[in-house]
């Protein structure tokens, strides 16, 4: 099977089985995760517990959703094919996982007391989670992302033992500026403003005042997460601390597994779209670098920083017992901040990362597909809404009628509405481009052991994006559309056929257009001549 290819690609026991720097240095330790069930949390949690196996034990911050307790989610979470080889290298890993209720969204992290005074022995915090939806209203995203970040952090100067707070924030966090360095830059807002703002406002008031504090912000989720950086820095109060930026994070290129992926953020929802033949059109300037980074590159990149963090800044000098908020001393060292991106070392636009996965995704068809592959990236904005219209809502209208008709249940036209939001809120990164810059990541791998650097590797300089584009859209099919690899061959006529079928349209339609253009030219020639 795919998967079972995939554990053969990584697993490497001569270095797996070696103990690094790293690994020793999480040896027994205590470790609080947020976010864990979301995308990188849970790679995170995977990670560490694999390759760090002597870890005491996890904490894991969950919520209860959708009339499901915690347990119940952890179960069905812990199911996730990405744990498979955890589970067969360590068998009662399970019972390292302490899961503690509680909700980012909720003041004090929905924490009771009796688990606030359970996780104060904890190592180290690794701060993931956050609303990561683009179109979350300012309430919301406020209270989940920045007030949860303050809390956690004030949370944190109640535990003695603490080495390190992982907070994970995003390459785009100031995406105002066309240069990104690795470095602190002034919030659109003060912390305790914003929060103060969605205590007193109602629902309206906020919606209506949400565009002014944007600025030019492109949504919620980057400008909370600005307000997030600057929440650390204030809050963090002499706390070994570090903020890690992921620019795109795609698929996983090699471990736990490769190309796995669960959501359809950025241009997985683009090549996911495309893929099963619904999106034909993008508003994207192909020239522009696409800054894409494969999952488990961020997780070993997040993995590493909380080590180096603890290394530097881990001695706690007592001050005074009785007042715990002064319990470190300060410290000169900025708060370092890592920017994990591609386009320092192996920049690649989004035209050529799209050539890339059509080559490879026409060689793996699948049947669950609405229509044969075509897409188009353009920068001009009245060809892309003539384009639009022709290649979604006009078939959309013709299809989803016919549906109605034979008594089907119409359903493109409520796909097309919601990729139009999708691509509302993608456009402004498909049509900019920014210059990063990672120096703290160079000199985190440089530090890195020999056995490190192969258990926790992050130097995107050898990534080959034409092999990884491979990974990335086979990891696409099998966990986004769950076609196994093994239906190709049988998918390959059905694949065809629509293919016949799209170029028999597209020729057609063509030939239509220069017969309606040559009568119009016939008719207009036939009337001068007539006089």
């Amino acid at each position: 099977m795919y998967q079972e290819e995939l554990f053969s690609m990584v697993e490497e026991p001569n270095y797996y089985n070696q103990r690094g720097e790293i690994a020793t240095f999480y040896s027994g330790k205590k470790i609080l995760i947020t976010g864990g069930s979301g995308f990188l949390g849970r790679l995170i949690m995977e990670k560490l517990l694999r390759c760090c196996p002597e870890i005491k034990s996890i904490y894991l911050l969950i919520r209860a959703k959708k009339q499901r307790d915690p347990q119940t989610r952890f179960k069905e979470y812990f199911n996730d094919v990405i744990f498979d080889r955890l589970k067969r290298e360590q068998k009662d890993v399970e019972k390292k996982i302490i899961l503690i209720e509680g909700d980012t969204s909720q003041l004090n992290l929905g924490l009771s007391e009796k688990d606030r005074e359970r996780i104060k022995d904890t190592d180290l915090i690794f701060h993931s989670a956050a609303s990561v939806r683009f179109l979350d209203n300012i309430r919301f995203i406020v209270n989940t992302n920045i007030r949860g970040t303050r809390d956690l952090l004030l949370l944190a100067r109640e535990m003695t033992s603490l080495k390190a707070f992982v907070y994970i924030s995003t390459a785009y966090s100031h995406c105002v500026y066309s240069k990104i360095e690795e470095k602190f830059y002034k919030p659109p807002i003060e912390t305790e403003d914003i929060i103060k703002l969605t205590e007193i406002l109602s629902e309206d008031q906020l919606d209506l005042i949400t565009p002014k504090l944007l600025g030019n912000w492109p949504n919620t989720y980057a400008y909370s997460k600005a307000i997030c950086e600057d929440t650390v820095r204030q809050y963090s109060n002499g706390i070994p601390t570090c903020i890690v930026r992921p620019s795109i994070v795609i698929p996983t290129e090699k471990e736990p597994i490769a190309g796995w992926i669960n959501n359809l953020y950025g241009i997985t929802g683009v090549t996911y779209g495309s893929a099963t033949g619904v999106l034909h059109t993008l508003y994207c300037n192909e020239n522009y670098i696409c800054d894409i980074i494969p999952a488990d590159y961020v997780v070993n990149n997040i993995v590493a920083a909380a080590w180096d963090v603890a290394q530097k800044r881990s001695i706690p000098q007592i001050i005074n017992l009785s007042n715990r908020n002064n319990k470190y001393l300060p410290v000169n060292e900025e708060i370092p901040i890592y920017n994990v991106v591609s386009s320092v070392q192996k920049p690649i636009t989004w035209g050529i990362m799209e050539s890339y996965l059509k080559i490879k995704g026409l060689n793996i068809p699948s049947k669950k597909v609405l229509w044969y592959y075509s897409l188009w990236f353009n920068h001009n904005y009245s060809f892309h809404v003539l384009l639009t219209i022709f290649l979604h809502w006009i078939p959309a209208i013709i299809l989803d009628s016919l549906a109605y008709l034979k008594g089907r249940k119409p359903r493109l036209l409520k796909i097309y509405a919601n990729i139009e939001k999708f691509k509302n809120v993608i456009n402004f990164f498909t049509l900019n481009e920014w210059e990063f810059t990672n120096d703290n990541v160079l000199k985190l791998w440089d530090k890195l052991s020999v056995v490190d650097k192969h258990n926790f590797f992050f130097n995107v300089s050898d990534i080959d994006w034409d092999c990884f584009s491979d990974t990335y859209i086979k990891g696409i099919r099998v966990y986004l559309l769950k076609d196994p690899m093994e239906t190709v061959e049988e998918s390959r006529p059905f694949y065809r056929r629509l293919r016949i079928a799209h170029y028999t349209m597209k020729w057609s339609i063509c030939a239509l257009i220069l017969w309606i253009f040559y009568s119009l030219l016939y008719s207009l020639f036939s009337s001068v001549f007539s006089f």
